[in-house]
């Protein structure tokens, strides 16, 4: 360490003890040419995290873009911000064990809509519509056919031929 009244990288530490923590620690120095002491502070840099959007450009990782777009796609369903810090914790974790310092917004997005469609399909229906973009109310039918498909018919309405609701009820609308 180059000492900041002389100049010389000759010192020796003194003291060190933890602050804030333990993410910071504090050293003493003296240096070993004009003996003034001096105090330094070391903490870990960690790497940041870069996402790589649609385009190409390369923007810092922030936690908080995703906590936005679940909560916009959870607006009044019965989904808890515990769920969905849950939620963005499981998608941050995948993230840290697959990737070092890039990943691509689409493998984050992918993440995060497979996670949301085990805890709300509605909610996962109106993220897909903003993170794929949907041009129209075909690509949202599109969407759910698989989902609808898994669903028997509506309760107190007719059956589904052949327990098939989705092809039922789009077949009742006229929908392709």
């Amino acid at each position: 360490m180059r000492c900041p009244y002389c100049h010389k990288d000759n010192d020796r530490v003194v003291d060190s003890r933890s602050v804030q923590s333990a993410d910071i620690v504090r050293r003493r120095r003296e240096c070993l040419s004009c003996s003034k002491r001096f105090t330094t502070y070391e903490q870990v840099e960690e790497a940041r995290l870069r996402v790589i959007k649609k385009d190409g450009s390369r923007v810092g990782f922030e936690r908080q873009k995703i906590v936005d777009g679940l909560l916009k796609a959870c607006y009044k369903r019965p989904v808890s911000t515990e769920e969905i810090d849950q939620l963005v914790r499981q998608v941050e974790n995948q993230i840290n064990e697959t990737y070092d310092r890039e990943v691509p917004s689409l493998v984050i997005g992918g993440m995060v809509m497979a996670q949301l469609k085990k805890l709300d399909t509605v909610a996962y229906l109106r993220f897909a519509s903003v993170y794929r973009e949907f041009k129209d109310a075909s690509d949202f039918v599109q969407e759910a056919r698989p989902m609808m498909r898994s669903r028997e018919a509506p309760q107190g309405g007719p059956a589904a031929p052949e327990g098939r609701a989705a092809d039922w009820l789009l077949n009742e609308n006229n929908i392709s």
